[in-house]
C-alpha cells in the first residue's frame, strides 16, 4: 500500500469515527454501549504498545540512549570445591 493510499484510508476511517461521534447522543443505549467497549479496546492496545515498547527500550538502552552496561548479566560459575 502507497502513503498515499494509507493517508486516504486514514482519512476515511477518521471521517467515519467523527460521524460515529455526532450521532452518538441519538443512538440507542445498545449502540452507545457497544461504541464505548470498541473505544476501551483501542485505547487499551494502544497503551499497552507504549507500554511495551518503553519497557523494551529501557531494559536495552539508558534514558540517555546509551547502552547500559550495567544492566547485563553475569554467568555465574560453579566454584571447584577442594
Amino acid at each position: 500500500m502507497s502513503s498515499e493510499g494509507f493517508l486516504k484510508e486514514m482519512q476515511t476511517i477518521g471521517e467515519k469515527f467523527l460521524l460515529k461521534l455526532q450521532k452518538l447522543p441519538k443512538a440507542d443505549p445498545v449502540e452507545i454501549v457497544s461504541f464505548c467497549v470498541v473505544l476501551l479496546f483501542i485505547v487499551t492496545v494502544l497503551v499497552l504498545m507504549v507500554i511495551a515498547c518503553s519497557c523494551c527500550c529501557y531494559s536495552c538502552c539508558g534514558c540517555d540512549g546509551r547502552p547500559d552496561h550495567r544492566r547485563r548479566k553475569i554467568q555465574v560459575r560453579p566454584t571447584a570445591h577442594s
